[in-house]
């Protein structure tokens, strides 16, 4: 058992030295700075409220987005997820829905799906009809919204190490005017210490592409009044990044217990306004904290999107973005959680309101893994 541990945690870690070796000769690429951008917001109100920290503490269905690893931490055989958030006052709506489930005592799998999307824009090209006159009834109307489907598989392989991968498929739509496929793959590993968990999750492990296709004629008169050339289709990259998570947990007293989180997220593409920025890597760190009552009520907080911002004279200061949060468990099948939180750190649209529900079915028995897990080490 031991051989079998070590040979898994080495093969890991070879793959994780491998990659970050390779990634920074692909970002000297073409590839955009920010691409997909609406898969880096995160799910869950836990997660939100605790700032995005979770890769490494995250313990139930939404593992499939933070670290599939994770997903064998569930204690049911059924376990279900959804949340709803809105943004910028209402006008973009983000959706989340995910499932799990076991095969056999070593083995989980998920599906998950997300979609971040505009509603109701006007389409106003035919506002005036073929005399100048306008007309309101010829006003049109589209959605531009994004969506990842990620089927996920975790695997036990020992009492302190668990690895897990995830099939990402995208498809991103701005009406009738484009459309872009895509395709990844993130790998994610949990090593677990008593009290201590370490969390590595490498996303968009082989580069995640999009094609792009445009209807170039349906903007073809429109981009020649503005001067502009017209839409090609394309190719779009997501490049790999990494994200090195610890936390702990621990009884503070008889009847409450806590955990603090660190996500030390690392991108490849040349610098970034993060805390930590070289040609090399940009690392972004993460902060979340959660106190539990008697495992009925939890509270939470974070900080993230730490950046320098500078002032009209020059100087420059640090801003960043807190979250909040709030758990309840409402009986022995349901959990809800609120999150307060904004999409961006120095975004000046209110902060939102984001809500998930956690239902579980059918508690696994005790021993019913093959290995030990969480708290059990």
């Amino acid at each position: 058992m031991e051989k079998l541990e070590l040979t898994a945690c080495k093969h890991f870690l070879i793959g994780l030295v491998l990659l970050l070796a390779n990634v920074d000769v692909v970002a000297q690429g073409i590839t955009p700075k920010y691409s997909n951008e609406f898969m880096n917001i995160g799910v869950g109100a836990r997660a939100l409220g605790m700032g995005g920290a979770q890769v490494s503490a995250v313990k139930d269905v939404t593992a499939a987005y933070w670290n599939p690893a994770a997903l064998l931490a569930i204690e049911h055989k059924y376990e279900f997820s959804l949340m709803h958030a809105e943004y910028f006052a209402g006008i973009a709506k983000y959706d989340y829905a995910g499932f799990s489930t076991n095969i056999e005592e070593d083995n989980q799998v998920a599906i998950s799906l997300v979609r971040f999307g505009v509603d109701d824009i006007p389409d106003t090209r035919f506002l005036y009809d073929a005399n100048g006159a306008l007309n309101y009834d010829n006003i049109q109307f589209f959605n531009a919204a994004d969506y990842a489907l990620t089927l996920s598989y975790a695997r036990d392989f020992s009492d302190v190490f668990k690895a897990g991968i995830n099939t990402k498929i995208i498809h991103r739509n701005v009406g009738k005017f484009a459309k872009a496929w895509g395709f990844g793959f993130d790998v994610g590993g949990i090593f677990l210490a008593d009290t201590w968990q370490i969390g590595v999750m490498l996303r968009d492990v082989t580069t995640t592409f999009n094609a792009w296709s445009h209807n170039a004629e349906m903007v073809r008169e429109i981009y020649a009044q503005t001067d502009n050339e017209l839409p090609q289709n394309s190719i779009e990259l997501t490049l790999p990044q990494a994200v090195l998570s610890l936390s702990k947990t621990l009884e503070v007293q008889e009847h409450f217990t806590a955990q603090a989180v660190v996500d030390l997220n690392m991108t490849f593409d040349g610098r970034r306004n993060t805390v930590i920025s070289t040609s090399v890597v940009s690392i972004d760190p993460k902060v979340g904290m959660e106190i539990g009552y008697k495992q009925v009520a939890y509270l939470r907080g974070g900080v993230s999107n730490f950046q320098y911002i500078k002032d009209f004279d020059g100087a420059e200061s640090l801003a960043l973005k807190p979250s909040f949060g709030l758990g309840v468990f409402l009986n022995e099948k349901a959990y809800i959680d609120y999150a307060l939180t904004d999409i961006g750190a120095v975004s000046e649209t209110p902060y939102s309101h984001v809500f998930s529900l956690k239902v579980s079915l059918e508690p696994l028995g005790e021993g019913f893994r093959l290995h030990k897990g969480w708290g059990q080490n």
